[in-house]
Parts: C-alpha cells; sequence; structure tokens
C-alpha cells in the first residue's frame, strides 16, 4: 500500500517538475525571442548626421543614460524653402531669415537650391546673412527669397529646420520626452500686427475737378492701391483736406465724395495734424471729424477741441500695444483753445505721454507735421529736400530728440517729397514719407511717396518695409516697380544725417 501511495506521489511531483520544466522554457523562450525579461534589448537612439552641434546638445540633454526607452529611435533634421507638412512625429525647431544690411536697397534673393543659402561664396556675392528669427529685429533688413516675404505669407520666403522622431512607440515613449523642448511658436497671420503708414494725403484742387471727369467715383484714385493698403491690419494716413460742398478746382478741400476714397484703402487711423484742415472753414474741419467717426476712423493728432486734439491714441491688437502720438510743429493749423484743428507740439507733454505709453509697455510712434522742404521749380529730379534739415529749423535735432524721449518711431507726415531716414539711438527715424493723394503732378518728386509697412509681433517692432507709390496725371495712386524703388531708396540714403 506505501508503495503505491509512493509511486503516486512521485508521479504527481514529477508531472508537477515537467510542468514547471515546460513553464520555464516557455517563459523564458517567449522573453529570447521577443527581446523581453533578461533578453530584453534597450531601445537605441540614432542620431543622424545631419544633426548639428547644438541640436545634438539639446538632444543628449534629453535622452541621457537613465531614459530606458522600448524601442529604437531615429532623429533626422533638414532644411526647407517651404513650411512642411506637419507630421505627428517631426517639429518646426527654428526658422532662419535673410537679412542685409538695414539701409540696403536690396529686397530680394534668387535660389534654385536650399543649399545656396548657406554657401559662403553665394552670402558674399548676394549680400546677405542667415540668422535665427528670434534675432530679428528693425535694425535689420528681412529679405524675400524667390520674391516671397516671410511676414507676409508665413510659408515661405525663409529657409525652415525641421526634425523628425521616427520611432514604433513615438506616442507612448518619444513625445512625451521631447515635445516640451521642441514645441515652439513662431509668427503667424494672427498673431503679426500689420500696420500701413502713409503720407500727405490732401483730396483736394485738381482732384476735385478730376473727380467729376471720372463720373464721381471717388474710389477710382484708389483702384490700383486700394487692395495692398486695405490687406493690413491697420492703415493710416495725413489727411490735410477737409470735406465740404465748396470743395473746387482751387482749393485744398475736399469733395464729400472722396470718403470712399479713404474706406476704399482701408482707412483705420486718420491724422489731423496738417495745416491745411481749416482751410474751409471750423465748419467744415468739424463736419469732417464726424465723418470719420460715422465711417469707424480713428482719429489722431487733431481734434474739436486742444483738449480733444492732444489725446493719445491707443492700440491694442495681437498681443502687441502701441501709442500713437501726432503733434503740429509747422506754420498753422493747429487749435489752441475750443476751435478745431491739429495737436500743438509742447515739450513737456510729450514727454509726459511718451513716459506714460512705456510704462503701459506700448511701443511708441510720434508723427510730426514738421515745416515743408518747397523745391518745386522744375519738372527735374531735384534732390534737395532728400535731405532732413532741408526745411526751417533743426529737424535732424527735433526728430532725434523725440527718440531721446523714449518715441520708438518717429515720421515726419508733412513732406510732399519723401525724405531720408536713419537709425538712431534705440528708435527709428523716416524724415518724410512724400505724397500719397495729392494733385501735385508736375515734379517728379512730388508724385512718389514711402509707405512704412510696419510688422509688430510680441510687443516687438520686427521689421518696417519700405514700399514705394507713385501717381501720375491720371492721379491713381499705384505700387512703384522695384527697380526705381531701389534708385530711390539708394538716393536717399546717400544723404542720411
Amino acid at each position: 500500500m506505501k508503495s503505491r501511495r509512493k509511486k503516486k506521489v512521485g508521479k504527481v511531483i514529477a508531472i508537477v517538475i515537467a510542468f514547471a520544466i515546460v513553464f520555464v522554457g516557455v517563459f523564458f523562450g517567449v522573453q529570447f525571442f521577443t527581446k523581453t525579461g533578461i533578453f530584453r534589448i534597450p531601445g537605441v537612439v540614432y542620431y543622424a548626421d545631419s544633426l548639428n552641434s547644438a541640436e545634438l546638445e539639446t538632444l543628449n540633454g534629453i535622452f541621457t543614460k537613465e531614459v530606458d526607452l522600448d524601442k529604437d529611435v531615429k532623429i533626422d533634421a533638414k532644411y526647407t524653402l517651404e513650411k512642411p507638412a506637419k507630421k505627428h512625429n517631426e517639429y518646426l525647431y527654428e526658422i532662419l531669415v535673410p537679412v542685409t544690411d538695414f539701409y540696403s536697397s536690396k529686397t530680394n534673393i534668387d535660389v534654385d537650391t536650399v543649399e545656396e543659402l548657406f554657401d559662403e561664396n553665394f552670402k558674399a556675392a548676394n549680400d546677405f546673412q542667415l540668422i535665427p528669427l528670434s534675432e530679428l529685429d528693425f535694425s535689420k533688413k528681412l529679405l524675400s527669397i524667390n520674391g516671397k516675404y516671410y511676414l507676409d505669407e508665413f510659408d515661405t520666403g525663409v529657409v525652415f529646420r525641421t526634425i523628425e522622431f521616427n520611432s514604433e512607440k513615438f506616442e507612448d515613449e518619444i513625445e512625451p520626452l521631447v515635445a516640451k523642448a521642441f514645441i515652439k511658436e513662431f509668427p503667424a497671420k494672427d498673431t503679426v500686427l500689420t500696420f500701413a503708414q502713409t503720407g500727405v494725403t490732401a483730396l483736394s484742387r485738381r482732384m476735385n475737378t478730376r473727380l467729376n471727369q471720372v463720373g464721381g467715383d471717388a474710389t477710382y484714385f484708389a483702384e490700383e492701391i486700394g487692395p495692398f493698403l486695405s490687406a493690413f491690419d491697420i492703415t493710416h494716413t495725413s489727411n490735410e483736406s477737409s470735406f465740404t460742398k465748396y470743395a473746387s478746382g482751387a482749393n485744398i478741400c475736399s469733395d464729400t465724395r472722396f470718403i470712399d476714397t479713404l474706406t476704399a484703402i482701408g482707412l483705420d487711423v486718420v491724422e489731423l495734424t496738417g495745416n491745411h484742415n481749416q482751410d474751409c472753414g471750423d465748419q467744415a474741419a468739424l463736419d469732417t471729424i464726424d465723418i470719420y467717426n460715422e465711417n469707424g476712423i480713428k482719429i489722431v493728432g487733431g481734434g474739436k477741441t486742444a483738449e480733444e486734439a492732444k489725446k493719445p491714441l491707443e492700440i491694442s491688437q495681437k498681443g502687441t500695444g502701441i501709442t500713437m502720438l501726432a503733434f503740429n510743429q509747422s506754420t498753422g493749423g493747429a487749435t489752441l483753445d475750443n476751435t478745431p484743428g491739429a495737436n500743438q507740439y509742447y515739450e513737456a507733454v510729450a514727454a509726459e505721454q511718451i513716459r506714460d505709453a512705456k510704462a503701459r509697455g506700448d511701443l511708441v510712434i510720434v508723427d510730426v507735421q514738421y515745416y515743408e522742404c518747397n523745391a518745386y521749380a522744375s519738372t527735374y529730379e531735384d534732390p534737395i529736400c532728400d535731405r532732413a534739415n532741408s526745411a526751417a529749423g533743426d529737424q535732424v535735432g527735433f526728430f532725434r530728440h523725440l527718440i531721446d524721449l523714449g518715441a520708438d518711431i518717429v515720421v515726419g507726415t508733412s513732406a510732399h517729397q519723401a525724405q531720408t531716414f536713419e537709425l538712431y539711438g534705440d528708435g527709428v527715424i523716416y524724415y518724410g514719407l512724400g505724397n500719397l493723394f495729392f494733385d501735385q503732378t508736375d515734379w517728379p518728386g512730388t508724385t512718389r511717396s514711402l509707405v512704412l509697412a510696419h510688422y509688430f509681433y510680441n510687443g516687438k517692432l520686427l521689421q518696417t518695409k519700405l514700399v514705394g507709390t507713385v501717381y501720375g496725371k491720371d492721379m491713381q495712386t499705384k505700387l512703384l516697380d522695384a527697380d526705381t524703388l531701389a534708385w530711390w531708396i539708394d538716393r536717399l540714403v546717400k544723404v542720411k544725417p
């Protein structure tokens, strides 16, 4: 009996041992063939040769010896001229922008491949450098690539640097490790504030005559330039002519239908620092302000009273705050009491308003109606008005002092012929922009103007692109061609202070 029991127990033990052997064999066999458990091979990080030293330093700081990956990851990088469609495992790591000297008239680089842009001989021959977008500011001039300007396009015109992580377990393993370091914000259409500043507008005299000749449709004058200017988030002009039914071919007064010219360019801000807004009387000036208000056009540098005229214009859009100030320091037109007119310049007021704006964290733009330079004696190109200080007084000293007070951008809005410009201190000065709309067609210098295309991002002035306009006997303002603009910019730069 005992013998039978022993045999039974022995059989059970044998079965258990056999099962255990099979289980252990299967267990370790599975680990061996699946490379798990004691046979597990940790994931390996493979770095492509395309990664640069800075990127490798960042990646090595993430994938340290303590990081235990389950699957291999292969990391690659590339440069492209077009913003790539975003993949789930790819990050836009950096944008490199082509820049040149602030005073250069160069605007564009033509290339066939992205590799050309990194060739040192090509850079030298084309006078540009590539810098990170984070280093771009108004003191460097951003160039377009193949005619594409990044701050207008956002998906081309620069060099895009992307990094790609290829792993079977990207979402589970890699993304939690790298997302914080590689998800970055870059400028986009909904975060970059665009602001077009234009010069003198005086829809008057022979323009009144021309309006009747074209059937009374005031949008005629803006047919060519309207689509360009209205595309900006904010469009400004300095209008020196009030609306009245008494407008004629001989006075600086505007037919009331000319409001359609201004709405056709998408006007958002009208400056009233000019010395002709009272030419048609106080009532016309008051009525004109009402017309602007009815059309949702904000006013700066002028008003129905002196107190109203001195109010700063505060703008807050797309993460950028701007305070705009505008003063009359000229031959007339200022209001000193309860009558309409321009904002008279007072040093103490300007200093206080600039100080208050900077305390709010705003960028400050100061516009000045200064003394005019008149060199209209002939039909040839007369460059005398190109210079600052070509009019009465110390224009250079006056404008520079506003920068010293804290202004970021100072603009002369009285010049009927565009003037030079300069970087000064911590800001930039444009001494005169010329005529956007007027009837001065007999002198080449008065038919052209500069438009300041400002681009603001996160409270910073990234760029001001100079755009040229021109009108002829038809009085239709158009964009100036690139070659003429380059010649003109070179001419203005030659006489900078």
